[in-house]
């Protein structure tokens, strides 16, 4: 099969496409004919090395598939060749332990993050998943649409509706507003009825936010405190939840615009950088630090049929051959993508 394999963390010029041998699937397993890999920031900061739990080269990165059922292990069953799936984030979790059983399964200590884990991610023509960790697209969902669908409308869903709680006319800031997860978590605190505040760093982007459903967008320099804007567009009161999918660059600007009770929905993380905070300055008024890690099977469930219905729109910018991966790293990492790059076996 045809992959883009990197042997070792740096530029996008690691990134190179090679002939490998196909992995057999195990027992429990499906092989998936990829049609359509989405290019997270997550396999940017895992090939350059910002990212390392798990990660293991060389390696096949892609964790946003979409595809057709190839073939099957012995033990699998409710599946069959040609249909078609889109996967979770994860290649493998245990489903018994307590985390699984109790709809937490980003947690389960067995979980493998696809595309981390040495040479079987969606950058290839072929992938092996657990035959759970994929759920049937529905009719009328693309294969470009329903690859991203996991990793961006599912982990938002995750934090906006399961973490966050985000309710009828609760104030909600969402950061790192144009890419892939801010442009889906902004349709989804638009469904639940929140006054959306999005933050970006490109003011090229702010039409195409405003568009997603965002009330109201700041354009902010990269560092830059923003919070005095939050509080004037909320006159003073600050926002009620926070969606943040930036991590360290914001976290103290952040902070700055919550609103007493607030909560903060941490989901990414673009640099290795640590932060520093005096805890008083949120046990006084009591902010709350969450995170939204992941998605599960059943929020990958709900989130293409939200998809599906058309109440939620994924947002592809471009779809691109597998020897452009390298380049759509480039454009990814320098922020110049709005909404998700996806790569395609399939196109040339």
């Amino acid at each position: 099969m045809r992959a883009v394999i990197a042997e070792r963390t740096g530029p996008p010029e690691v990134l190179r496409v090679t002939e490998l041998a196909a992995r057999e699937p195990g027992p429990r397993e499906i092989r998936i004919a990829v049609a359509a890999c989405g290019v997270c920031f997550h396999d940017v900061v895992a090939r350059n090395g910002t990212y390392r739990r798990g990660v293991e080269m060389p390696v096949i990165l892609g964790h946003e598939v979409a595809g057709t059922v190839e073939s099957l292990g012995s033990e699998v069953r409710g599946l069959q060749r040609g249909d078609l799936v889109a996967t979770t984030t994860y290649s493998h979790l245990c489903g018994q332990c307590r985390h699984c059983r109790g709809g937490h399964e980003t947690s389960c200590p067995e979980r493998v993050f696809l595309g981390d884990a040495g040479l079987n991610g969606g950058y290839a023509e072929l992938v092996c998943v657990d035959a759970d960790a994929v759920q049937r697209i529905p009719a009328g969902v693309s294969m470009e649409e329903a690859s991203i669908v996991a990793c961006t409308v599912g982990t938002e869903l995750n934090a906006v509706r399961d973490v966050g709680r985000v309710q009828l006319g609760d104030r909600v800031l969402v950061t790192g507003a144009g890419g892939g997860l801010g442009l889906h978590g902004i349709q989804l605190c638009r469904l639940a009825g929140a006054f959306t505040i999005a933050v970006t760093t490109s003011a090229a982007k702010a039409a195409r936010i405003r568009d997603a459903g965002a009330d109201e967008v700041i354009v902010a320099d990269k560092g830059g405190d923003f919070s005095g804007e939050v509080r004037r567009l909320t006159n003073g009161h600050g926002a009620d939840v926070a969606i943040d999918n930036v991590g360290s660059p914001v976290f103290g600007a952040v902070r700055r615009s919550m609103a007493d009770d607030g909560r903060m929905v941490l989901v990414g993380q673009v640099t290795g950088d640590f932060i520093f905070i005096n805890p008083a300055q949120l046990f006084l008024r009591n902010v709350s630090i969450l995170s939204a890690k992941g998605v599960s099977r059943a929020q990958l469930a709900d989130a293409l049929d939200l998809v599906a219905r058309q109440r939620i729109r994924p947002a592809v910018e471009d779809v691109c051959p597998l020897e452009q991966a390298a380049e759509a790293h480039r454009r990814v990492e320098a922020g110049l993508s709005t909404g998700r790059l996806v790569l395609s076996p399939l196109k040339s």
